[in-house]
């Protein structure tokens, strides 16, 4: 950690990070010359909704439709369309998308499995996965989510994390 890191409360000095040059510019990092391995992310989040939208949700009584299939399209591509979202991710191919629902009482966990074989990981695919599909819940069940003033004083999309992450050598 350099002196000037420490002194603004940075745990990382700029040296240490991998998308900025000796300058401080932003770059995507060269991964050209790493071998392919075989990569596995897992990530989680989920929204907390009214039980009685968790209920409708359970039951497809949903007026837009079916929210966990519209859900999980959208999970979906939006692992596929990580890298034209997120700035200084590379294009990997995808090689499979898990997607899991849990619905509880008063929330909808979503978890979201990518693989792909090649030179980089699949976290921040597996984590626009869960924030995409959870989106499009919020925007499936809106209408009934909504107080009487037109707002939403309990949805909320929180804990997003990546799980687990995996690399193995292809063989």
């Amino acid at each position: 950690m350099t002196e000037d890191s420490e002194a603004e409360g940075n745990a990382t000095g700029a040296a240490d990070l991998t998308h900025t040059d000796a300058a401080g510019e932003v770059q995507m990092v060269d991964v050209g010359d790493k071998p392919d391995s075989a990569r596995r992310a897992v990530a989680r989040g989920e929204i907390r909704l009214q039980s009685s939208t968790v209920a409708a949700i359970r039951d497809d009584e949903v007026g837009k439709g079916d929210v966990l299939a519209t859900a999980r399209v959208g999970a979906i591509q939006a692992v596929k369309h990580t890298w034209e979202t997120v700035p200084m991710c590379h294009q990997i191919p995808i090689t499979n998308v898990d997607t899991d629902f849990d619905l509880a009482d008063e929330r909808v966990t979503l978890t979201v499995v990518v693989e792909t074989t090649g030179k980089t990981g699949c976290e921040m695919e597996a984590i626009q996965g869960v924030t995409t599909g959870l989106g499009v819940v919020w925007d499936m069940v809106k209408a009934v989510e909504k107080d009487g003033e037109g707002g939403y004083p309990n949805t909320r999309i929180g804990n997003v994390r990546v799980v687990e992450k995996e690399k193995r050598r292809v063989e």
